[in-house]
Parts: C-alpha cells; sequence; structure tokens
C-alpha cells in the first residue's frame, strides 16, 4: 500500500462509508484537531518517565483514535461494528478516576495558573490547549450535523486531566506554580 493515494489533491477526502467532502469541512476539521491533540499526547509520552501515566496517556490515544473514527463516519456506523472505534461512558470514567487520584495529591487551586513549570508540565499544558480547540471543534460540528454528545464529554474530561496532570508533574518536580 502506497503513503500517497493523489485522491486529496482536488482539495477533498473520503469519510467512512465513501461520501467525498472538502478538506475544510467541519467534520474533517474536527478530527483533524483531534488527531492534533492525539500528536501533541505523543510529544508528552516521549518525556513521560512514569509507568501509570504512560499507560493512562497510550489508552487516551487509543481512545482518540476511536473518537476520530466515530467524527468521520456521519452514518454512525463504525461504532457498532467494531467495538475498538467507540468511545464509552466507561472511557470517561477512566479519565475521571484519574483526575481524582491525581487532584487528591495537589494543593487545591485558589487562583489560575499560568501554563509552564518543567518542560513535561508545559507540553501537558499545551497538550490540554489543543484538546480545548478538539472540543471546540467538535461543538461546533455538533451545531450543524450529528454527533455523539459523549465525544464533547469525553474531550472535556480529557483536558481537565491534562491540566491536572500538568500541575501533579510540577508539583512532582517541586516547581512552584505562577499564578496570576
Amino acid at each position: 500500500m502506497k503513503i500517497y493515494t493523489k485522491t486529496g489533491d482536488e482539495g477533498q477526502t473520503g469519510l467512512v462509508g465513501g461520501a467525498r467532502v472538502g478538506k475544510d469541512d467541519p467534520r474533517v476539521a474536527a478530527y483533524g484537531d483531534v488527531d492534533e491533540v492525539n500528536a501533541a499526547l505523543g510529544v508528552v509520552l516521549a518525556h513521560v518517565n512514569d509507568e501509570d501515566t504512560n499507560d493512562l496517556l497510550h489508552q487516551v490515544q487509543r481512545d482518540l483514535f476511536a473518537l476520530g473514527a466515530q467524527l468521520a463516519d456521519p452514518a454512525d456506523r463504525v461504532a457498532a461494528q467494531k467495538e475498538k472505534a467507540r468511545v464509552t461512558p466507561e472511557h470517561v470514567a477512566v479519565l475521571e478516576r484519574a483526575i481524582d487520584a491525581r487532584d487528591a495529591v495537589l494543593p487545591p487551586l485558589t487562583a489560575f495558573v499560568l501554563p509552564g513549570g518543567s518542560p513535561l508540565g508545559a507540553f501537558l499544558h499545551l497538550a490540554r490547549t489543543v484538546s480545548r480547540r478538539a472540543e471546540r471543534s467538535v461543538v461546533a460540528l455538533s451545531r450543524a450535523s450529528h454527533v455523539d454528545p459523549l465525544l464533547i464529554v469525553y474531550l472535556n474530561r480529557l483536558s481537565d486531566l491534562l491540566f491536572v496532570l500538568a500541575r501533579s508533574e510540577n508539583h512532582r518536580r517541586g516547581m512552584p506554580e505562577a499564578r496570576w
């Protein structure tokens, strides 16, 4: 299989099911933004030394592939046919448990926190903002087309997780949080 197909040379791409749409279609923008979150997590993972965080973020990357597959399928068929291509309430619950476990050992928030800190903390903050952008794209798509509302919930929780992971990493390294 060749990497290049030349089918997108005219500015169109294929969705699951075979429909062709412009590469600037809101659906393509939404799953493209999700793909960008996944790439940002790849950068984060290149700096993670903690096995629990590594495992968690690798699972998130798999979840994001499922989320992208659902977004690329306007007929909602792929999630019904392939379990690995489906985001479920349990995926959200995994994120919530991870947030709660890490947040429990952090100092309480009393102000807004400026992004930064250690290199890994800064990369986590960057991934968080990319996740928020993906969430906005999926919300915009949901106003024009059917989107499983759970996908928005997942992305919202993911950005919360990345915020807590950034705080946790900086706390673990003794980096003070810059407050606004």
